[in-house]
């Protein structure tokens, strides 16, 4: 599993530098992008709690200030609230540390509506997880365990591998569960406030992989490499989203210049194989072979190894 989340993090590691290499974006850019995954997290991140309301209707929600006939208020009051608590993250200085303070605050920006006198108040009841074997923290461990939570956080800031600060953040958190409801929302928050606070984007994870996301809490007990290595898959696919959005946008390279690209990436990290070179270099595997036969026919490059082991190198 270990070297399994090592080439995850490299993974993650090199699709940020891709998407590092469209700055800088304009301001309309970066804003439809928040925009974008305003919607996207706040669906998603309330979809994991069996909150009703589709993506579609997120966002008639928290963009048209509508409700939707036939469904719950609470539903609603939800994705409101969500929405109010992903804005504060992007209001937050980076500079500045996180605090308790910083963690209320998400969660009465989320819970106001639910219940305003629990909003941001850390629970006075014990609180059981269905399923878990493990006890979260109990009420008079709270006030000191959230203190070291953060203590926790400012002390590897910067020292750890952002993916793997990030999950980590969200785990403690979710073990602590300090208040009475909105504990996983607020854990996946705190998770991206520490992506974005080290130049990452934010991790979607989708309700079809709450069963694999419950697990990988459950077994992170005991093992933390599987609850990293779920979070560093979602933060992967995340980022071919936005890699997606971006190239979608961007006009096609010309035939000569990807045949140029493609011979500097192979001469900058010779071995990579097609499917490799595919995906770094965002072109689909088909036409990154047809460039490949093309500079081989050339004796400009090479191909080494065997079939599904080889990869090209350039012919000096």
């Amino acid at each position: 599993m270990a070297s399994e989340l090592q080439k995850k993090l490299a993974q993650c590691e090199r699709q940020q530098q891709q998407l590092w290499a469209f700055r800088p974006l304009s301001n309309e850019t970066l804003q439809s992008l928040r925009e974008y995954y305003r919607v996207g997290l706040t669906y998603t991140s309330n979809a994991l709690e069996g909150n009703s309301l589709t993506e579609s209707e997120t966002k008639i929600v928290i963009e048209d200030g509508l409700t939707i006939e036939g469904k719950p208020l609470r539903d609603v009051y939800e994705a409101v609230g969500h929405a109010k608590a992903y804005d504060y993250l992007y209001e937050l200085s980076h500079d500045a540390p996180i605090t308790e303070d910083t963690i209320r605050t998400l969660h009465k920006l989320f819970y106001q509506q639910v219940d305003a006198e629990k909003a941001g108040e850390y629970r006075k009841v014990p609180v059981f997880i269905s399923g878990s074997q493990y006890p979260v923290a109990p009420v008079t461990e709270i006030s000191k365990r959230m203190q070291q939570l953060v203590q926790w956080y400012m002390n590897h800031e910067g020292k750890m591998h952002p993916v793997l600060l990030a999950a980590e953040i969200h785990k403690r958190f979710v073990y602590i569960h300090p208040f009475i409801d909105g504990n996983g929302r607020v854990a996946r928050l705190l998770m991206n406030l520490a992506l974005l606070r080290n130049d990452y984007n934010i991790a979607i994870i989708p309700a079809v992989t709450r069963s694999e996301y419950v697990a990988a809490l459950e077994t992170g007990h005991k093992d933390a490499a599987v609850f990293n290595s779920f979070i560093a898959d979602r933060v992967i696919m995340t980022q071919l989203d936005i890699l997606r959005l971006f190239r979608a946008n961007e006009p096609a390279p010309k035939a000569e210049d990807f045949a140029q690209r493609l011979l500097e990436t192979i001469t900058n990290n010779p071995g990579l194989n097609a499917p490799l070179l595919s995906v770094r270099l965002g072109r689909s595997l088909r036409t990154t072979q047809r460039y490949l036969k093309e500079l081989t026919a050339k004796k400009q490059i090479s191909f080494r190894g065997v079939a599904k082991k080889g990869g090209y190198y350039p012919e000096i």
